[in-house]
């Protein structure tokens, strides 16, 4: 992929406030990943959808503040602005209560987002936002459209019981990168019959085989990531950092290795890159922040 100053990453699915016990913070996966790639001086685009209601006015407010593209953000008087209580555990762990029949539950497919598929340099869906009928057909319907020589993103992002075999076998069919956690993992070598037996390595070769995918990343905490590509694999072990929580780590790692794959960045660098952006991110409350600019000279 040609090195540029700037890409158009998108991301497509769910964008709601976290109600963590500091307050309301920003969140949802795929906004996360839009916010840290804004941040990192790429072109953005968030593709979700919000009510005609005091916190949907919040959500634009708070975007536009934050530099970020708000064009794709569809609203409708049917249905709330998403909210999720997070409450906050050991080591910063976080627990989601997430509720249905919310805004981004019902995001259209329209002329703006096929123009928009056909542009992006990249994209990142997770499960969640399949979990209505009406979103999963627009999210696959976008990513059928987007350019072959983009990045597909699959982050599994699995939460609560919203999510089936169908979904995630059909996402990592579309998509030609995944990341993944340890949790996730496992219900992948449940999925497809690896077995528990079997190292986490060579579970992630045959699901990168069997899937036909480019990059393959795995994240543990605290104890690591693993990123794997056509032609090599590298493990990295995170600096220690003092966890306030976790909730969006995971979306700024996604992000880092999104802006290193295009950016043309080795795969160690992209993994460095990657945990540091993640690092950030465990280290102050909530998904997003502005301490990601210390990120913007790699």
């Amino acid at each position: 992929m040609e090195k540029n100053n700037k890409f158009l990453i998108a991301g497509i699915g769910e964008i709601l406030w976290d109600l963590l016990p500091s307050g309301k913070v920003l969140g949802g996966a795929p906004s996360n990943f839009t916010f840290h790639c804004n941040s990192l001086g790429n072109k953005t685009a968030i593709i979700s959808a919000i009510g005609k209601d005091e916190l949907g006015v919040d959500i634009i407010y708070n975007l536009i503040e934050n530099g970020l593209n708000t064009e794709f953000i569809q609203k409708t008087n049917e249905y709330p602005t998403s909210t999720v209580g997070v409450s906050v555990y050991e080591k910063g762990i976080p627990d989601y209560n997430i509720f249905e029949n919310v805004a981004w539950d019902y995001l259209e497919y329209n002329d703006s987002l096929d123009e928009l598929a056909k542009q992006c340099d990249a994209v990142c869906f997770g499960s969640l936002a399949q979990r209505s009928a009406v979103s999963k057909n627009t999210i696959q319907k976008f990513l059928k459209n987007t350019r072959p020589d983009g990045l597909k993103i699959f982050d599994m992002n699995l939460r609560q019981d919203f999510y089936d075999e169908e979904t995630i076998d059909k996402s990592l069919v579309f998509c030609n990168v995944l990341k993944l956690n340890e949790e996730e993992l496992n219900v992948l070598s449940q999925i497809y019959g690896y077995g528990s037996r079997v190292y986490e390595y060579e579970i992630l070769k045959k699901i990168k085989q069997k899937f036909d995918l480019r990059f393959v990343a795995l994240t543990k905490g605290a104890d690591g990531s693993l990123m794997m590509s056509d032609r090599e694999s590298v493990f990295l072990t995170p600096e220690n950092v003092k966890v306030v929580d976790t909730v969006g780590a995971g979306d700024a790692f996604t992000a880092g290795m999104a802006h290193g794959i295009l950016h043309g960045f080795t795969l160690a660098k992209t993994n460095t890159f990657a945990n540091k952006l993640a690092s950030i991110i465990c280290s102050t409350n909530g998904a997003t922040s502005p301490g990601i600019e210390l990120l913007k000279q790699n």
